[in-house]
């Protein structure tokens, strides 16, 4: 058995066992960490791990969180309320303010519902992962003891966006917080989500997340993800969204943190129209590796995905990109568009793409295509005579091309707030 599997069992064994037992999931929780003890760590001969290497991690050890480490409420100003705050996997109620959600909105610690007498509310926690790959998962459902629950109610419309803030901080021992949450909006709703990842003073700790997103009919969810951890940092995280009839899921990731960072996006358009927009950015640079996985599954008629990606390397820095999308039998008239555009900023840099568009089904409109190439010169010439220096002038290509898949979200306001953390990141780099 590997030094981090072995630890986390260790952390899971040193759990009370009345969280572990917690509404009935005991069964369930100690399933899910046998299988991941079973079946181990993927290698790079497992497909779906081919790109993503955890030789190193896997010789690393890990403790569990058990308490929250301190962090300046003024490092967390910019973000405003409503908001829920977690600070390496522990909720800090003193950073989180509920205030100004509307009537029929439930937002609450996991760790909060554990505690109550509703079964019903952390039921999420007993689905099962199969697949041996899915290794983080299986720990994620053994270890999870806390994240967010979010409820908003039928044909309710909640106008100031929510966030969900997770900090990594340093705290002695090198911690792996696991954390489940679940996103469920009724019939009609609407909420724009805003998920935060940041590092707040250097640390080497594991954060692993799993995120379940429930549309109902005609509901919409915007939801941006902004992954700036700290460079020392591992971060796995999952999102699995089903959308019922006419919903419509929007989504923009940026993924410009940690040394490693791995996220899979999984959606299921399982009603008639549902349709999920969601483009993304990945910056590596430095050593850093990224690692973005999509499986979209068109399950019903007129469905629709949009998905635009970008991704740029620099330094010694790795990208790896999977599109998967199908369109499954019966989902007649189901449109579906990838494209995932890369640049290469250094010769030592690397990304690998992979678009898959797999199609079971007649009257279809679907298209995928993948690009690794260099800045485009005649355009860079253009800006420098105009007279803009070469460093800025490469800056503003950079930047424009980063900036196109924000559009998904249709919000011209978190668009610019999304696409300014993109520009201050790039002069960190080039600073550095």
């Amino acid at each position: 058995m590997s030094t981090l599997l072995d630890s986390l069992k260790q952390g899971f064994q040193a759990l009370p066992a009345a969280l572990v037992d917690a509404q009935g999931l005991g069964e369930a929780r100690r399933a899910a960490l046998a299988a991941a003890l079973a079946d181990g760590l993927p290698g790079a001969r497992v497909e779906a791990w081919k790109y993503t290497s955890l030789r190193a991690l896997s010789a690393r050890g890990f403790a569990i969180a058990t308490a929250t480490a301190s962090v300046n409420p003024a490092a967390l100003a910019h973000i405003p309320a409503p908001r829920l705050v977690f600070v390496n996997g522990t909720f800090d109620a003193a950073l989180s303010d509920a205030t100004g959600l509307p009537a029929g909105v439930e937002l609450r610690p996991l760790s909060q519902a554990l505690a109550g007498d509703d079964p019903r509310a952390v039921s999420v926690l007993g689905r099962r992962f199969e697949r041996a790959d899915e290794v983080f998962a299986r720990l994620n459902a053994a270890l999870a003891t806390e994240g967010a629950l979010l409820r908003v109610a039928a044909d309710t419309a909640v106008a100031a966006p929510l966030h969900l803030v997770f900090v990594g901080a340093p705290a002695g021992p090198d911690l792996a917080p696991h954390l489940r949450h679940l996103v469920e909006l009724r019939r009609g709703a609407s909420l724009t989500l805003v998920e935060h990842h940041l590092g707040l003073g250097a640390h080497r700790n594991l954060a692993n997340h799993v995120l379940h997103a429930h549309l109902a009919g005609g509901a919409r969810l915007v939801h941006a993800r902004l992954q700036d951890e700290d460079g020392g940092a591992t971060l796995f995280a999952r999102t699995d969204a089903v959308l019922a009839s006419g919903a419509e899921y929007r989504r923009a990731d940026l993924e410009l943190g940690a040394g490693l960072s791995r996220h899979e996006l999984n959606v299921a358009l399982q009603g008639e129209g549902a349709a999920v927009h969601a483009g993304g950015v990945l910056l590596a640079d430095g050593r850093r590796q990224l690692d973005t996985r999509l499986g979209i599954t068109h399950q019903a008629r007129d469905t629709r995905c949009e998905l635009p990606w970008r991704g740029l390397a620099d330094q010694r820095g790795r990208a790896a990109f999977h599109g998967g999308i199908e369109i499954r039998a019966g989902a007649d008239g189901s449109e579906a568009e990838l494209s995932n555009k890369n640049l290469l900023l250094s010769d030592a840099a690397e990304i690998d793409t992979q678009p898959v568009l797999v199609i079971h089904a007649d009257e279809v409109k679907a298209a995928h295509g993948a690009t690794v190439g260099r800045l485009d010169e005649t355009a860079l010439f253009y800006l420098r005579s105009r007279g803009i220096p070469g460093e800025q002038a490469r800056g503003l290509l950079v930047q424009a091309f980063l900036r196109e898949p924000l559009a998904m979200l249709q919000d011209a306001a978190l668009a610019e707030t999304l696409g300014a953390a993109v520009a201050a990141r790039l002069e960190r780099k080039d600073a550095a």
